[in-house]
């Protein structure tokens, strides 16, 4: 079963985006293409060309042993190994809603049932556990020293084609991708996405962006496709940033949900405004929490948030973008519209998400 939702992001103007669990059954259409190579297209060895071919096969003996593909009674994904402990760090899109997980090693194998330790659907990512097996943890490094044109490689499972590995470079930083909810998952804003040009596709969700250091340093989570062809936009793809994995695995791990997120939020439950159009026009209140952020700032149910710190947030995905790239703490100006038509300008101290 393929799972596939629309995504978008506000720093791609003409591309949506697709979580990448899923396929469409156990083997992908393939053909086969015979090349001949002409003199010119001829690289010959010794030098630094043959130090970066060793490196390339260092690196997938070293990590691929760590990535596995995920399935489940809705859908296919990939994971990584988190700990010697048998904890596999994935995107809470693949897990979302499923009852049964079976883990297969990148070497094969009979497949390892797994169970659901917990999910943080706000970063889209989950962690499950199995026991068993000879499953070896990757070493996840700090996405922080990143650089845009850095070599990188995306492994896990697309197509369920088990075992993959693509390579390009880390094509941009600090993107804001937000999915919208599909089902079960009810989408996720990941702030400071890496922007890789690594081929990624359906099915490579939860697997691994590793740097030639063979440090994983990103989680695969969606892929743009273009709008007004309706494929896939060659060579854009993001991750979820190894230091949001790193701050959110482990209280997944030792409690089944996570209570210091470092994501701010409003404390409140919203809905979206369009006009008559159909064109969205803000963010309804439907709840305020008590005594959060939002109540102590006076906002009501009722009330349309139609700004914060003069961004507009006409959508609530705008305005989920909005609160990724903030702080818990920070004040900020909030721009409401009450029922009755009147304008009004609140300043909120933000509070943390609690998990979802």
């Amino acid at each position: 079963m393929r799972r596939a939702s629309g995504l978008r992001t506000g720093v791609v103007a003409l591309a949506v985006l697709t979580p990448l669990s899923g396929c469409g059954g156990p083997t992908a259409k393939v053909r086969n293409v015979k090349a001949t190579a002409s003199p010119s297209s001829t690289v010959s060895g010794g030098g630094v060309a043959d130090q970066i071919q060793t490196r390339y096969e260092q690196v997938v003996q070293t990590v691929l042993p760590s990535v596995v593909q995920i399935t489940t009674d809705l859908g296919e994904g990939s994971g990584v190994v988190y700990d010697n402990q048998g904890h596999i760090v994935t995107n809470a899109h693949v897990v979302a809603g499923a009852h049964r997980f079976e883990v297969t090693q990148s070497s094969g194998g009979k497949p390892l049932k797994g169970t659901l330790v917990g999910a943080f659907n706000a970063d889209d990512l989950a962690v499950i556990k199995v026991t068993g097996g000879s499953l070896h943890a990757a070493r996840f490094g700090d996405s922080g020293p990143l650089k845009v044109g850095q070599i990188v490689m995306a492994m896990g499972n697309p197509l369920g084609l088990s075992g993959s590995v693509t390579q390009g470079i880390v094509s941009a930083l600090g993107r804001t991708v937000t999915s919208k909810a599909e089902g079960p998952f009810p989408g996720a804003t990941v702030a400071d996405a890496i922007q890789t040009s690594a081929a990624i596709n359906p099915g490579n969700s939860g697997g691994a962006l590793v740097t030639l250091t063979g440090d994983v340093i990103g989680i695969p989570s969606a892929a743009a496709i273009d709008p007004e062809l309706g494929g896939a936009a060659q060579g854009i793809g993001f991750a979820i940033p190894s230091r949001t994995v790193n701050r959110i695995a482990p209280q997944l791990i030792k409690s089944g949900k996570v209570t210091s997120s470092g994501r701010a939020a409003l404390g409140v439950m919203i809905r979206a405004i369009v006009d008559d159009t159909g064109r969205p026009t803000g963010v309804g209140v439907v709840r305020v929490a008590k005594g959060g952020p939002a109540d102590k700032a006076g906002i009501q149910p009722g009330d349309t948030i139609t700004a914060v710190n003069g961004t507009p947030t006409p959508s609530p995905s705008a305005l989920a973008e909005v609160l990724a790239r903030l702080q818990p703490g920070a004040t900020v100006k909030v721009d409401i519209l009450r029922p009755d038509g009147a304008k009004k300008s609140v300043q909120v101290t933000l509070g943390q998400l609690p998990n979802s």
